[in-house]
This record gives C-alpha cells, sequence and structure tokens, in this order.
C-alpha cells in the first residue's frame, strides 16, 4: 500500500522533493505539498484504492504523511471488508 500511495503522490502531490527518499512520517506540507494538490492527490487516491473519503477525513492531517494516507486508507478498507 506504502507503494501505490508514494506513486500517487509522486504523480499528483506537486512535491519539492523526491517522495520516494521521505521518511514515512515526513510532513508532505512541508515539503511543497499545497492544498490544491492534497485534493488531486486524494482524488488520485479514491480511485487507486476504490474508496471515497468521508467529511470527517477531510482534514490537513489526514493528508500530511505517507503514514498518516496509509492509516486512513486502511481504515477506509477495513470498514468496507468489513
Amino acid at each position: 500500500m506504502e507503494r501505490e500511495i508514494r506513486q500517487i503522490l509522486a504523480a499528483h502531490g506537486r512535491l519539492g522533493v523526491d517522495v520516494y527518499s521521505l521518511d514515512a512520517d515526513a510532513d508532505l506540507y512541508r515539503n511543497g505539498m499545497t492544498s490544491h494538490a492534497s485534493v488531486n492527490v486524494m482524488i488520485g487516491l479514491e480511485e487507486a484504492f476504490d474508496v471515497e473519503f468521508p467529511i470527517e477525513m477531510l482534514r490537513r492531517s489526514t493528508f500530511e504523511s505517507v503514514a498518516s494516507i496509509e492509516t486512513a486508507l486502511n481504515s477506509l478498507t477495513a470498514t468496507l471488508a468489513g
């Protein structure tokens, strides 16, 4: 899952650094991702993982790092499987 998240970030995140070189907990916003880019990342994630982020997850903190995105996706996919 982390590899797919990084691929989506590389395609849509507009980061100022190589996403593959970042620690999973690195702040994506501090590394160049804008709020606009985070929306594109969210759409890319929804398409790739066949999920929809609920309103309560549409926060900066959800998309702040690779680890936080993975946590959110794990929560969403567990709900779908459950």
